[in-house]
């Protein structure tokens, strides 16, 4: 190893590595480059690991070399950030392990093996204050920047085509040299019983490789529309996937939504040019050498009338770059080459192309067991109320308080993004789970009911589930649903129940009988309708007064500070209305308002965006953009988001309700819970409304 060249900054950052494989000692031998990082300690999960690098490179440590496991160096007072060069499956936990210690985390790619696990660890941080960075030194690169500022100033014209591979090809033999450039050799990339190719811990081309193409094509087609990066509007794929599980290769074929395309390969068994062209409208450029920056990294512009320009760059220091670069952010704004909005969209594109070809790892499926990304227990604090003081709500019939913020179960895709956002939202006080027999053709109801499970949360719980749902709309598939949706989540109760839809063809006290015999029977704790009118509640409620019957609890129709020009599915009723308010104020009747936010119509809308059909035709129009305006003015007041604003508007009732929302990011719901914070008086909500 060589020893310290640079004189570091009398404030260099004091870096911990944790992990002492292959990329430990890649990112080490460039340490000495940095000016603003200096080495402490060394930790691993086998502390004698941990011990024998630190020996290895003893020259490179600023004072008493620390070692001991990744825990004894997150404990250090002597560390200030860590290098994470770990195997993919203990990035996620060890990032939040870092971040809970305080520590500034740098981590190798990629982030985290899901989107799930990387909104996870930059929520945490960003919450906490402390700086994560995805290390994929390759963006710090000056090839890299010269390569998207010609992009930027149509060096080539108008981009229309991305193309980038990165790939190499793993031995049979787990004793051979794996090859991945001339200068870049893995002498024990273990052959085909490698970590390459264990499902376990995350193998194949995609995550390990694939990671720097999908990061690319996003950056070019970014820079070409004048911003960071862009997501891809479509994407399909092709590969292969081998007896162990992992994509063995793979491509993938995408569309921007500026009409740039993109072609991308990779894999652990084939070889590559690994090089990366983009193609315009005047002309190509040929970026030589773009991952590995270990031989002669080049740009080749040509362009139409000109001879060929090349320009040549240093073959090292790719890893010191990323280190400065780490440490600057530390003590200012995060990396302009990579932000931690670039890392999440790289790893849900990772997502979508590890999906496109079948692969999932058997700790993510449905059936696994999913821990906190941290892997600590779930915390469970009491259920939040509002600003307003009332405090958590209520609901006659049930035992337990209820967060005034309920999370919609209708969405999420898999096990991993539903655990995610449903830890994180009880984290923030939420404790209302709503879900039905109808969403996701069940698997909703199996994701929510395998979480509680897994976290041993049901008492702490409030679960709402609706079934009957049009075309079954009748007390006959009611009950057959109502035992169907306790099959799915496991358990022996709703804490709630909702007719999903009504059907006025059956009088009101035939609903009313049948959801009294579940009750009597202890499969449900209360009952009401969703997307009911008034009338028939009342008729419900009458039947059951008349006939010593128990009533309609709650009620579930679309309520928000954006008022319905229509709603965006057949049956769908609101509560919008000066009548029904005046009922639901008279009668003091719970209101679970269903898309609190307007489908986000207050962050989204936009009078020149009529690309969401439901949003434009349901939301759009004079009277809302008003409301939004003053939504968005009352959100610069308090600091927050529009969208909170939305949320605070549907507390400050003067019936009791609770705000149903469906977030899909981290970000999302962090922002949209802080609704409780904000305390709106009657006459601000009035104004919001339009009323003055």
């Amino acid at each position: 190893m060589p020893t310290i060249k640079n004189e570091k900054d009398s404030a260099a950052l004091r870096l911990a590595i944790l992990g002492s494989g292959n990329m430990a000692r890649r990112f080490l031998k460039q340490l000495p480059d940095s000016r603003r990082c200096e080495l402490r300690a060394i930790g691993d999960r086998d502390p004698e690991q941990a011990r024998l690098l630190c020996d290895e490179v003893g020259d490179l440590f600023a004072g008493d070399p620390i070692w001991g496991t990744e825990d004894d160096v997150l404990s250090s007072a002597q560390v200030d950030a860590v290098y994470i060069a770990t195997v993919h499956t203990t990035h996620a936990r060890l990032a939040m392990r870092a971040v809970a210690a305080g520590k500034h985390v740098l981590c190798e790619k990629p982030l985290t093996v899901n989107h799930a696990q990387a909104m996870a660890v930059v929520d945490a941080a960003q919450h906490t204050g402390v700086r994560v960075v995805e290390a994929m030194m390759f963006r710090f690169h000056p090839q890299m920047a010269a390569a998207r500022e010609l992009v930027r100033t149509g060096e080539i014209g108008e981009v229309r085509h991305i193309d980038a591979g990165f790939a190499f090809f793993v031995p049979t033999d787990p004793k051979a040299p794996t090859i991945v450039t001339a200068d870049l050799v893995i002498p024990d990339a273990g052959g085909l019983t490698g970590r390459l190719f264990d499902p376990q811990l995350a193998g194949g081309g995609i995550l390990d490789v694939g990671c720097y193409p999908m990061s690319i094509a996003r950056a070019i087609a970014g820079a070409a529309a004048g911003v960071d990066f862009l997501e891809p509007v479509s994407l399909t794929a092709d590969g292969s996937v081998g007896e162990a599980g992992v994509d063995e290769w793979a491509i993938a074929r995408m569309r921007f939504g500026n009409g740039v395309t993109a072609s991308l390969r990779t894999g652990v068994r084939m070889v590559d040019n690994n090089t990366v062209q983009i193609v315009g409208s005047k002309g190509t450029i040929e970026m030589l050498d773009p991952w590995a920056l270990s031989t002669s990294p080049q740009v080749i512009i040509r362009r139409v009338g000109h001879l060929p320009e090349q320009r040549t760059f240093p073959a090292s220091g790719a890893y010191a770059l990323q280190m400065d670069a780490f440490a600057e952010s530390v003590r200012g704004p995060e990396p302009e080459q990579l932000s931690n909005e670039d890392s999440l969209g790289n790893t849900a594109a990772l997502d979508r192309w590890r999906a496109a070809i079948g692969v999932r790892y058997p700790f993510e499926r449905d059936d696994a067991t999913i821990t906190t990304v941290s892997a600590y227990p779930l915390s469970v604090p009491a259920p939040v109320g509002g600003a307003d003081h009332r405090g958590p709500g209520r609901i006659e019939g049930l035992d337990k308080p209820l967060s005034r913020i309920v999370m919609g179960c209708d969405h999420q895709p898999d096990l991993s993004t539903a655990s995610a956002l449903f830890d994180h939202y009880v984290t923030l006080g939420g404790n209302v789970f709503d879900t039905a027999h109808f969403y996701l053709d069940g698997q909703a109801e199996r994701r929510l009911g395998k979480w509680i499970a897994d976290r041993g949360i049901r008492d702490d719980v409030v679960v709402i589930g609706k079934g009957a749902h049009t075309p079954d709309c009748n007390p006959e598939a009611l009950s057959r649903q109502l035992l169907e949706s306790l099959d799915r989540q496991g358990t022996g109760h709703l804490d709630v129940y909702l007719l999903h839809r009504d059907n006025e063809d059956i009088p009101a006290g035939e609903f009313v009988d049948v959801l009294n015999e579940h009750a009597d029977a202890g499969l449900v704790r209360v009952f009401g309708g969703s997307n009911w009118s008034i009338q028939r509640v009342e008729e419900a409620n009458a039947w059951a007064r008349a006939n010593g019957k128990r009533g309609f609890s709650v009620l579930s129709n679309y309520f928000g500070l954006a008022e319905p020009h229509d709603l965006p599915w057949p049956g769908c009723l609101d509560a919008c209305d000066a009548e029904s308010m005046r009922w639901l104020t008279e009668r003091q009747m719970p209101l679970l308002a269903w898309s609190a936010r307007s489908r986000n119509f207050f962050v989204r809308a936009d009078p020149s965006d009529l690309t969401d059909e439901l949003l434009v035709r349901c939301f759009y129009g004079c009277e809302n953009f008003e409301r939004k305006r003053r939504a968005e003015k009352l959100a610069r007041d308090h600091g927050v988001s529009p969208s909170a604003i939305a949320v605070a508007y549907v507390l400050h009732q003067p019936f009791p309700t609770f705000a149903m929302y469906g977030p899909k990011t981290l970000a999302e719901s962090r922002a949209s819970f802080r609704a409780v914070e904000i305390d709106l008086s009657a006459e601000q909500v009035a104004w919001l409304r339009g009323e003055s």
